[in-house]
């Protein structure tokens, strides 16, 4: 390579704005290549529905046994999963009731209820139960485009069914782990719903723990079903009305990691994200997306 091979000068004037135009044109900024095609919430729940019960069903009756979350075994955990379907549906039904339950409490007593039953009815139980809550979606639950509020959270359907899709596949993995089998990943259409779903969650997980802000945080998530989103925080919730400059952040992450890190399954340590700009501030975005799970 010569000097002049060298020198930024001795390159085609404009080159570098015709490549910038043509590789906007072949993929838009922040979009992922190739494209993932858009489903509905409904759609995620009834794929991370039939993944669970898949998985049910390939488990011995030793399997049932193992411990695998607080101190519930599988069976219990499935039990678990049982009563979220039922105060779901409840909320669908507009039982005000349900806004303030607690995940865990609220569904203690029929994760108990399985105790000394036949894995195979428990099975059973559990897929009608996530049938009756798709059903009930399907046709319309909740009253129009409202928010539907249950477990402390109001989210539109649609962003709730991502809430149920989301557990789904956090306790499939849990259990998976339990019984040494290899983790699962969502297929890319339901994971960019739930990376979408964690992302835009984010600034109010840091209004709920205090995180000083402003921050504005540019988020690139790799892989299938991942993404670019720019997501403004602070104590105040996701506001622009801001007190003082913003500090800025840039992480790039995989999607999956991601969504486990807002799962709490793993640690910012183990997720290995890229950081750019305000190393602190990035520390604390990524340990106040952790507490988004409900577990």
């Amino acid at each position: 390579m010569t000097a002049a091979d060298r020198d930024p000068g001795a390159l085609p004037a404009g080159l570098r704005e015709r490549v910038m135009a043509a590789s906007l044109l072949a993929r838009g900024a922040g979009q992922p290549v190739p494209a993932v095609a858009a489903i509905s919430g409904a759609e995620a729940f009834g794929r991370a529905a039939d993944a669970f019960y898949g998985l049910l069903a390939v488990l011995d009756e030793r399997d049932w046994a193992r411990p695998v979350l607080r101190d519930l075994d599988v069976q219990g955990l499935t039990g678990h999963l049982i009563g979220v379907e039922e105060d779901i549906q409840r909320a669908l039904a507009g039982d005000p009731a349900m806004a303030g339950t607690d995940h865990v409490a609220s569904t203690q007593d029929a994760a108990l209820r399985q105790a000394g039953r036949s894995p195979a009815l428990t099975m059973r139980d559990w897929r009608r139960a996530a049938d009756r809550t798709l059903e009930r979606a399907r046709a319309g639950g909740g009253d129009g485009g409202d928010r539907i509020a249950v477990h402390g959270i109001r989210l539109p359907l649609d962003d709730l069914l991502v809430v149920r899709a989301f557990e789904l596949w956090v306790h499939e993995n849990d259990i998976r782990r339990c019984a040494g089998l290899a983790p699962s990943v969502p297929d890319p259409p339901v994971l960019r719903l739930m990376s979408d779903l964690a992302a835009r969650m984010i600034p109010y997980a840091a209004a709920r723990t205090g995180l000083r802000g402003p921050v504005d945080v540019h988020l690139v998530l790799t892989g299938p079903g991942g993404g670019t989103w720019d997501v403004t925080m602070g104590p105040d919730g996701p506001s622009l009305d801001r007190q003082g400059p913003a500090r800025d952040v840039a992480i790039v992450t995989d999607a999956v990691g991601f969504c486990r890190l807002a799962a709490n399954r793993t640690t910012p340590a183990e997720l290995g994200a890229h950081i750019t700009g305000d190393a602190g501030c990035a520390a604390e975005v990524l340990a106040v997306t952790a507490t988004l799970a409900l577990d």
